[in-house]
């Protein structure tokens, strides 16, 4: 037992011998690599000289205490678009992550008997208002001049029949006729006098046009055939399923060939121009958040970003187990569109890819609390590309050596305009590099320049300076 024990005290040892070897090894080797990282910047500061950069001081306020709150993010809208019609799907030109303008199409619906009774109800329509255009035209001159020589010729009918009763009569009284040749005279007279009065008649009807009710009547006749052609082509216009606004196919129900009822679902679409993060909040910090409060939000998938967002909805209905709040911060989203093409049916195709999709995890910086002095900086100070936030201070230079930068990691918090809160080691008045900071290195030589005001700049654009008066001898 004695023997097992010595000869597993020699194996340990034999291993925190090799342990210790190793850790030497590294040490030197991290050693190695710090004295290497030293003479490449120094060989670059000698090579290149000090950079120029664009610094801002560090500054201390009063802001709102706050603190991170998990969210999820959301579509800032959500469309389950379905049919108005019923009919089979002839063409289903998107599929599931593709990416639809406003009024595109989603799908097609057979449309051939539709099409073929709004051809018909179309043409009924012409009919009737080219009967509606007769009517309001009233008589043709023409067909008052016909009607007017008809009356004459049926006034000289009456006038000659009239003289030939008178003739008759007198030979009647003098016995030169008998009683039915007088009667025969007296009943062409009287049809001579009938037709005068119908020529006459229809003389006037003619000059006078088509009655007030029969306009009216053709009127109705063509608003009823304008609404049934509207009918039909309204729901021609249905049978074409478009997307109502910019966004994201995120489902498919739907293909073609598939028979579909109205109000049966065709496809999903999302919009992600904006999006909205989604977190809960406990009801005793709910009180220290308002709408259109700007805020900071992080998104752990997407590291080399840090985004700013306003407080969109304050949703005051609690969850009655966990006693929070949600609330709604809306972000500006990226859309880069990577390729743009038409299909065979001319179908506009959009490769397009959101930078932040729904779904993604964030962290959302919330007041929580009263106002308290912190330390502030521009967001542009913010270097994001690493493990972890920094910003490169500027160290200055001892007697004529130029100034360097050293980084600090920051953790952040509440936004403030261009600013945002920091924690780290960070002074009052510490100059942070807000333009050039993407290149640096630690240890790097720097030629510091204050960051220009709006006038400076505008000055600067427009060629000119401002110049101090000479002081007063």
């Amino acid at each position: 037992m004695q023997h097992y024990l010595m000869r597993q005290l020699f194996i340990r040892l034999q291993q925190y011998k090799s342990l210790h070897t190793q850790f030497s090894q590294a040490l030197r080797g991290l050693a190695t690599l710090g004295v290497i990282l030293t003479l490449i910047v120094s060989q670059a500061n000698a090579q290149f000289g000090p950079s120029p950069v664009v610094v801002s001081p560090v500054i201390k306020e009063q802001v709102a205490v706050g603190q991170n709150f998990v969210g999820t993010v959301r579509p800032m809208k959500t469309a389950a678009v379905g049919s108005a019609v019923n009919g089979r799907v002839s063409e289903f030109p998107v599929n599931e992550g593709d990416y639809i303008e406003a009024g595109s199409a989603l799908a097609q619906l057979l449309t051939e008997t539709i099409r073929l009774e709004h051809e018909a109800a179309v043409h009924e329509q012409t009919l009737r208002e080219e009967e509606l255009q007769e009517l309001e035209n009233g008589s043709r001159p023409e067909e008052i001049s016909r009607a007017k020589a008809a009356l004459a010729a049926a006034k000289a009918a009456k006038d000659y029949n009239e003289k030939k009763k008178q003739r008759a009569e007198d030979l009647y009284g003098r016995g030169a006729i008998n009683s039915d040749e007088i009667q025969l005279i007296l009943s062409d007279y009287i049809q001579a006098e009938q037709m005068y009065v119908q020529m006459s008649e229809a003389y006037d009807l003619v000059v006078q046009g088509p009655r007030k009710e029969q306009v009216a009547q053709a009127r109705a006749q063509v608003a009823i055939r304008k609404a049934v052609a509207n009918r039909l082509a309204d729901q021609l216009k249905k049978h074409t399923i478009r997307t109502p606004f910019n966004g994201f196919v995120s489902a498919e129900h739907t293909e073609v060939g598939q028979w579909v009822s109205q109000g049966e679902l065709v496809a999903e679409v999302i919009e992600l121009d904006f999006v909205d993060v989604e977190a809960y909040v406990p009801e005793q910090y709910i009180a220290y958040i308002r709408k259109g409060q700007e805020v900071t939000v992080e998104i752990p998938a997407l590291q080399g970003h840090l985004f700013t967002g306003t407080v969109e909805l304050i949703i005051p209905q609690a969850d009655t187990r966990s006693r929070t709040f949600p609330v709604k911060v809306r972000v500006k989203n990226t859309i880069e569109i990577s390729e743009l093409t038409q299909d065979e049916a001319g179908n506009k195709i959009i490769k397009a890819n959101p930078l932040i999709k729904s779904g993604m995890q964030a962290r959302v910086h919330l007041p929580t609390g009263n106002k308290a002095e912190a330390l502030l900086l521009p967001k542009d100070a913010l270097v994001l590309g690493g493990p972890q936030r920094i910003v490169y201070v500027v160290v200055p230079g001892k007697e004529k050596e130029p100034a360097t930068v050293k980084p600090v990691p920051v953790v952040i918090g509440v936004a403030n305009g261009d600013h945002i809160v920091v924690q780290g080691e960070l002074n009052e008045g510490d100059q942070v590099v807000i333009r050039g900071n993407e290149r640096l290195r630690p240890g790097q030589q720097v030629v510091p320049q204050p960051e220009k005001t709006e006038t400076q700049a505008t000055n600067q654009a427009n060629g000119s300076e401002l110049i101090a008066p000479p002081a007063p001898n």
